[in-house]
């Protein structure tokens, strides 16, 4: 099979990602091999192969928003031939007192797809059945890719930012995530305030229905319930509070950003609260693949082939992908 291999973390100018023919991995036990149609490309990837994030495994196929049809493998879950999808969470131990309590999220010994183990820059991948999701119908394999990670942890921010129908939710930066964040949030009957310093994406946000989009800096007019922060800029976290009414939540939607700047205790006083955002449980990926279904959800998409997958990495650090970049895997996807 063909697949985009990294074997040293490189700054995406230097193309790290090369397309060589590989052996198509064997499903163990409980696993499924999956053929990909898509992956879509994520900011996190980006962080693995410029080496933001600390190499976990190498050589190393990237990529965790995957869609692609069951092959072979796993038990009565999946048919083959149906149609699957596969997120950063790609494994937990199941043991550790994190697990026990619900938060897998959490777990001490987890494995992340195109991170710890193989994603989906691949033509074919394995992934255990129990943390593989069923598609629904109405997305194209395009459309769906984004949704397994952008989808899944902007959902998990919503959350975890307290916000209410009726609030006033800023969203900082405005990318893969905060675009289906935003529809989610408008879906709950909440006011969305898009903050991001590129013209194209605040235009895009007020088309998506943000009742206010201004530079990344910019006071909105109205003191906010909650913020999520997407962008991996630690700057902003001063700014975003600062914009916070009394008892607001500022969630990081990150899983990596620049260190953050010293700020001064008023700005998080009258219990402000600031709150990491740590990977996905599964329930996550179920309960928003559900309400995605039912909004439903329209994702934006730039298409890109499996060839270009370095192109892909380079256009998103430019900032130029309006929405979500998307490898496509098979020409039949």
């Amino acid at each position: 099979m063909k697949a985009c291999i990294l074997h040293a973390q490189l700054p995406v100018a230097q193309s790290p990602l090369h397309l060589e023919e590989v052996a198509v991995p064997e499903p163990a036990p409980g696993e499924v091999l999956i053929r990909v149609n898509t992956c879509a490309v994520c900011r996190t990837d980006l962080h693995i192969v410029e080496g933001e994030l600390h190499a976990r495994k190498m050589p190393l196929i990237p990529g965790h928003q995957v869609v692609g049809t069951v092959e072979r493998g796993g038990g009565a879950r999946f048919a083959p031939n149906q149609r699957v999808g596969v997120a950063w969470l790609h494994r937990t131990c199941g043991d550790c007192h994190y697990c026990r309590s619900g938060r897998e999220n959490l777990c001490s010994h987890p494995d992340f797809t195109g991170y710890s183990v193989n994603g989906g820059f691949a033509e074919y991948m394995v992934a255990p059945e129990d943390f593989v999701y069923p598609i629904p119908d109405g997305f194209s394999s395009l459309s769906a890719a984004p949704l397994l990670c952008a989808g899944i942890i902007g959902f998990r921010a919503l959350h975890l930012s307290g916000i209410r129908p009726g609030g006033r939710l800023g969203l900082y930066g405005f990318g893969a995530a905060a675009h289906v964040a935003l529809q989610v949030a408008r879906h709950w009957g909440i006011e969305v305030y898009a903050l991001t310093r590129d013209e194209r994406h605040r235009q895009h946000a007020l088309e998506l229905g943000a009742v206010f989009a201004g530079d990344t800096f910019d006071m909105p007019p109205m003191l906010l319930h909650a913020a999520i922060v997407f962008a991996p800029a630690g700057e902003i976290v001063p700014a975003a509070l600062s914009a916070l009414e009394k008892g607001g939540t500022l969630a990081l939607g990150g899983i990596h950003m620049s260190d953050i700047p010293s700020f001064p205790y008023s700005l998080l006083y009258h219990e402000r609260v600031i709150r990491s955002v740590a990977n996905n449980t599964r329930h996550d990926g179920e309960e928003f693949l559900k309400v995605a279904a039912g909004i439903p959800i329209r994702t934006h998409t730039v298409e890109f082939p499996l060839t270009e997958a370095n192109t892909a990495l380079q256009t998103l650090k430019q900032d130029a992908i309006r929405g979500s970049a998307v490898l496509r895997v098979s020409p039949d996807a």
